[in-house]
């Protein structure tokens, strides 16, 4: 029967939420499927575990190479350890097998961890001819949870037993005498042996969830910085993490914002799939970074549109004869937009609009000159929002649904500003928009959570949140 590794991980001792999300962050439920992943990914390539276990050999492709453990002044080398079976019998552990992994969740609890391996030995000693054996291992350790000095969670190896399992002569006569004496020396040697290996474990998953916290940069604007808002918790098929997203400007200062007055309904995950879930508080602060910032605000002239969408006090006259007073037709206009408070961004039914409140000030732009002014318009840009996850952003591109305008002032007549629209949505259409969406080009981004790859996830766009969810 396959040798059996158990590590039991206490991660938390709540059973995790059920639907609902009290906090504005950033929720993340690893399937234990990619925790496995994570695991025996690291037990193929990790360096961490390569220090343990030394380099494969090209004679026999196993995990102990000669400048491992079998080195000279390894653990198993000659004086080490193992120098007593190797006395009696010339025996030596040549090859590990690589362990494969599987895992159980334990709700409210930890996590078992079965690591199944084999550990291969042979003799050419004063046994006489070639002995080839393999013997089957059961480790078992427990790990409790601590706290980094940087404030991440950290799994502690508190206790590690071995139990040897069955050995297998493949070749060549090992005498019963002898046979006590391998089986009671390997009960000895192997925990010191494959002990490191938990140790080393621990270590790529620990690096792993300290991954998920830190800071990620959002170009000029900022960035966010992400940290735990509680313990981990474990149901029956995930890990979940609440983590805090912080966002800061350049400067440092905190972007905050009024929080949700209700949780976020969290839908429920299917089996073998992960899922992080974006709330809309982090739109939120990230536009309103952008409006701190002043990238929301623009001065468009006749160089930023194109001949199609012509900016002269001609096409104005066209539609609003009475904001020109005695100004004549011909000259450039200068539309200058500006955003004095943090746009409203809503995510409902299945779709995500973004809602700019701004300045419009309409002047004259003669070439030398002073620009005068004609009126102010109280503007509300509504766009559309289109989500697309990479690896690690959730990317936005913006689209004009409409816009809308009302008279704030004019230095001519009053008129009725509603007939602009239609000319203003061009212009904003081919002058702001892009503007935006170079802006946005930085996405929000997703927090690390055991490497997982969310570029070819699902979305959904649900009340308050946008949920990605990737198969494992």
């Amino acid at each position: 029967m396959p040798g059996l590794w158990s590590l039991l991980l206490l991660w938390g001792l709540a059973a995790p939420c059920w639907g609902l999300l009290e906090t504005v962050g950033t929720l993340a439920r690893i399937d234990k499927d990619e925790l496995g992943k994570a695991i025996q990914n690291s037990l193929v390539g990790g360096p961490i575990l390569q220090n343990v276990l030394g380099t494969v050999t090209a004679t026999n492709q196993g995990l102990l190479g000669s400048g491992g453990l079998l080195g000279g002044g390894g653990l198993l080398s000659h004086g080490g350890v193992f120098s007593v079976v190797e006395g009696l019998s010339g025996l030596k552990i040549e090859e590990l097998t690589l362990p494969q992994v599987s895992l159980k969740l334990l709700p409210g609890f930890g996590v078992q961890v079965s690591l199944h391996t084999k550990v291969g030995l042979h003799s050419s000693g004063p046994l006489g001819g070639l002995l080839q054996l393999a013997a089957e291992v059961n480790v078992s350790s427990r790990v409790a949870l601590g706290v980094s000095a940087r404030g991440t969670p950290i799994l502690i190896l508190k206790r590690c037993s071995t139990l040897l399992g069955h050995i297998s002569v493949f070749s060549g006569l090992l005498p019963a005498p002898l046979f006590g004496v391998v089986e009671q020396t390997l009960f000895k040697v192997l925990p010191g042996l494959l002990c490191p290996v938990v140790d080393s474990v621990l270590g790529v998953v620990n690096e792993l969830l300290g991954a998920v916290l830190g800071l990620v940069p959002l170009g000029a604007l900022g960035s966010v910085e992400f940290s735990l808002a509680t313990l981990p918790l474990i149901s029956n098929q995930y890990i979940e993490l609440d983590i805090n997203p912080i966002v800061k400007s350049v400067a440092g200062d905190v972007i905050d914002f009024p929080k949700p007055r209700s949780p976020i309904k969290v839908p429920p995950k299917d089996d073998h799939t992960s899922q992080v879930l974006v709330p809309l508080y982090l739109f939120s602060t990230v536009f309103g970074l952008l409006q701190a910032n002043g990238a929301l605000n623009i001065d468009i002239t006749s160089e930023l549109v194109p001949s199609n969408v012509p900016l002269t006090t001609t096409d104005l006259a066209a539609l609003v004869p009475e904001a020109l007073g005695k100004l004549p037709p011909g000259k450039l206009l200068l539309l200058s937009l500006r955003v004095t408070q943090a746009p409203t961004v809503t995510l409902q039914n299945k779709k995500a609009t973004v809602s700019i409140a701004a300045d419009i000030h309409v002047l004259s732009y003669p070439p030398k000159g002073t620009p005068e002014a004609l009126f102010k318009l109280n503007g509300v840009v509504t766009l559309n929002a289109h989500l697309a996850p990479s690896a690690t952003r959730l990317h936005l591109t913006l689209s004009l649904e409409r816009l809308r305008v009302t008279l704030a002032s004019s230095f001519a007549h009053t008129f009725d500003a509603s007939r602009l629209e239609e000319w203003l949505s061009s212009v904003v259409r081919v002058a702001y928009v892009p503007k935006l969406n170079v802006d946005l080009d930085v996405g929000i981004p997703l927090p690390k959570v055991l490497n997982v790859n969310f570029a070819n996830a699902a979305l959904e766009i649900i009340e308050n949140a946008v949920v990605l969810t990737v198969a494992s």
